[in-house]
């Protein structure tokens, strides 16, 4: 890194920051790599801002209007929007329109959990060391739902690598797997072209000789996945399992998320002496950051790429309806400040200049 180049610095198209005025909306990423959530916005039709937030190893993320779930190495930490604290936030007041406050932490252990859905007031996880869909919550370090029809017994050995969730309305319809192996860690085995798609409804296989699939999604009724190791957007035909070709993208692809026509997609420059470095999409990946795909044409439309810090990307999702959302930092404990209820909200007042002790003074928000 440039010493005179500031962390984090990014380039991005010039249509970008209006595009998400227009979207009324944000895009949230993980990056394990850098330990980072990282939310960006628009300032004005011509800037952009990020909000970077530190966790240990953050891959899924989940989120919608009122909640927002982070995965991390050993934890999953979840957030609630308070909006009516947002105007005013002491350190920065009239300047979000959300702001999401740390309220649990559920400590699952090192499950290496991959992709993260609300479903309904569920929590539903891909965890990916015992190759099963959990539910998190306060009760255990997860509770399983599923397993795929090949693995014999839940156990921390990653068999097939399962990483990927599509709902279908709040219910979990398709996941994507590396291998349909039972042995632990198999799937490395054929890494580059054993991905597989399962119907969970079924626990049928769906579709194989997939190259590394990633962010299963359904949209307008068809099923869209990120074949990382290719660096494609495809879809797949449920019924006899084809995959048709959308785009090409120049990168290792992985993480989706779609608002009106848009797809969000995040693509990794992959490291020189990282896991992935010996596949054939290793040498196109000229760039870490977010491609946006106008779906209807399947063309790119807009792009976010990062000058240094940011290598690899895990998740991508859009924060819809919030043009400017603040994520209060558990670490830092500004979510200390605040009190919350079903009926009023306060800010602690913070000690002034003089150092008067205030602390047990509360502010009507």
């Amino acid at each position: 890194m440039n010493p005179t180049t500031a962390a984090f610095t990014c380039t991005y198209s010039p249509n970008l920051p209006a595009l998400l005025q227009k979207l009324n909306c944000s895009i949230a990423l993980s990056t394990y790599q850098a330990g980072k959530v990282v939310i960006i916005s628009a300032l004005d039709e011509d800037r952009l801002i990020q909000l970077p937030r530190t966790f240990p190893k953050p891959m899924g993320i989940a989120v919608d209007s009122s909640r927002l779930a982070v995965a991390t190495l050993t934890e999953v930490v979840v957030f609630n929007n308070a909006g009516r604290m947002a105007p005013n936030y002491p350190r920065q007041p009239n300047t979000y329109d959300a702001l999401f406050l740390p309220r649990a932490t559920y400590f699952t252990g090192e499950v290496d959990i991959h992709d993260l859905q609300w479903t309904g007031d569920n929590l539903l996880a891909v965890n990916t060391r015992f190759s099963c869909l959990c539910y998190i919550d306060h009760r255990y370090s997860f509770t399983p739902l599923w397993k795929p029809y090949f693995i014999s017994q839940m156990v921390p050995s990653d068999q097939c690598h399962l990483n990927g969730i599509a709902l279908e309305g709040d219910k979990p319809r398709f996941v994507t797997a590396l291998g349909s192996t039972n042995e632990p860690e198999g799937w490395r085995k054929n890494r580059d072209s054993g991905g597989i798609v399962i119907d969970v409804e079924t626990n049928s296989l769906v579709a194989g000789g997939l190259a590394m699939p990633h962010s299963p999604r359904i949209y307008d009724g068809k099923l869209f996945l990120l074949e990382s190791a290719s660096g494609t957007l495809v879809w797949i035909d449920p019924a006899d399992g084809k995959k048709e070709l959308v785009l090409k993208l120049d990168g290792f692809a992985r993480g989706m998320d779609r608002v009106a026509d848009y797809l969000f997609i995040g693509l990794s420059q992959l490291r020189k002496k990282g896991s992935f470095n010996d596949l054939p999409i290793a040498n196109k990946s000229v760039f870490c950051g977010v491609v946006v795909v106008h779906l209807p044409t399947a063309r790119i439309v807009g792009h976010l790429k990062y000058e240094n810090s940011v290598e690899e990307i895990y998740d991508v999702r859009i924060m819809k309806g919030m043009k400017r959302p603040g994520l209060a930092s558990p670490q830092k404990g500004e979510h200390r400040l605040a009190v919350t209820t079903p009926q009023e909200d306060y800010w602690a007042v913070i000690k002034d200049e003089m150092n008067e002790d205030t602390s047990g003074n509360i502010g009507h928000s």
